[in-house]
């Protein structure tokens, strides 16, 4: 017998980066003996990386368990009539520690054709930035293969590329084939198909621990690359407490900002799952027979089948996504 689904909260997966540092830990409590932490996969269906139920009468099933059992109950109708048995969404925090290395995505086509993958667009919320902290975001100028090549042949490609100081509620969405890369000194949540797909151009010719540069991805990346896109990766959104404020909505799932300071009701008519990402304070989130508490740095998964909850906080921001 099935048992009822409820709010799902699942084993951060921790990635120890070149890059990373502490404040996943330091400020969002994720316990590791890991030395750089630089990810926490929040909800993942990455194959080798999937996630574990960590709460309730499910608690220890995986998310592809969960999908091969509940089918749209989990995930809504029309996405899995879309998707089967394969999550759509892989959430994430970042800390860099340090600069990571200026990459890219491939779209849909691409990836399948390559990698048998979906495509990554993806979308950043910084949570927190050091002083002067940058994000790379595109080219500071006009830009053709020919001119980007040189650079990338001379070691000049910064000298190109767009650099964003950042502070905290910042928001970018990164499309398929936008050149970008997170500063160092920023901590944020990433919002992403399920998809593990990064094609990486430039390094700052960085070392491993063995001496080894990290691979880079030249001719992959060369019929990938946006070189002429609009300038449109700057998110401004409303913040109106207490109801869900869209920052972006696109064929692969749309995310509101939620500032919430008393009890809502809410009704979901999205079919579709909701995740609750939170990124200030603490929420209680309430169906017919379940109570969940979620505080900074935590994530849940609502499954489709729940009509309607309530979420309750004295100051709580969430990030409220769905497909």
């Amino acid at each position: 017998m099935k048992n009822t689904l409820y709010p799902l909260k699942f084993t951060p997966i921790l990635k120890d980066k070149i890059w990373g540092g502490t404040k996943l830990a330091s400020l969002l409590h994720k316990e590791s003996q890991l030395p750089d932490v630089g990810e926490s996969w929040e909800i993942s269906d990455v194959e080798g990386d999937t996630s574990i139920v960590s709460n309730g009468s499910l608690e220890n099933q995986s998310l592809k368990d969960l999908l091969s059992t509940y089918k749209a109950e989990l995930i809504g109708k029309k996405n899995y009539e879309k998707f089967g048995n394969k999550f759509p969404l892989l959430i994430k925090f970042i800390d860099a520690k340090e600069d990571l290395s200026i990459q890219l995505h491939p779209n849909d086509e691409l990836a399948a054709k390559r990698h048998n993958s979906f495509g990554k667009t993806e979308m950043w919320y910084v949570m927190q930035a050091d002083e002067g902290s940058n994000l790379i975001v595109d080219f500071n100028q006009k830009m053709t293969p020919e001119l980007y090549l040189e650079h990338l042949e001379n070691k000049t490609l910064p000298e190109i590329l767009n650099f964003d100081k950042v502070k905290a509620g910042d928001t970018y969405f990164i499309e398929v084939g936008r050149v970008h890369a997170i500063g160092a000194g920023v901590l944020l949540a990433e919002i992403q198909q399920t998809s593990d797909i990064t094609y990486r151009i430039y390094d700052y010719e960085r070392k491993d621990d063995f001496g080894n540069e990290r691979e880079l991805h030249t001719d992959l990346a060369i019929d990938a690359i946006g070189f002429d896109m609009d300038d449109n990766f700057r998110i401004n959104y409303e913040k109106t407490p207490n109801q869900s404020n869209e920052m972006v909505s696109c064929p692969y799932f749309t995310t509101n900002y939620l500032k919430v300071d008393t009890e809502l009701h809410k009704e979901n008519t999205h079919d579709s799952f909701v995740i609750y990402i939170c990124v200030d304070g603490e929420a209680e989130i309430k169906t017919a027979n379940h109570s969940e508490v979620i505080k900074k740095g935590e994530t849940l998964l609502l499954p489709a089948v729940i009509a309607s909850y309530q979420i309750a906080s004295k100051d709580a921001t969430l990030l409220e996504v769905y497909v």
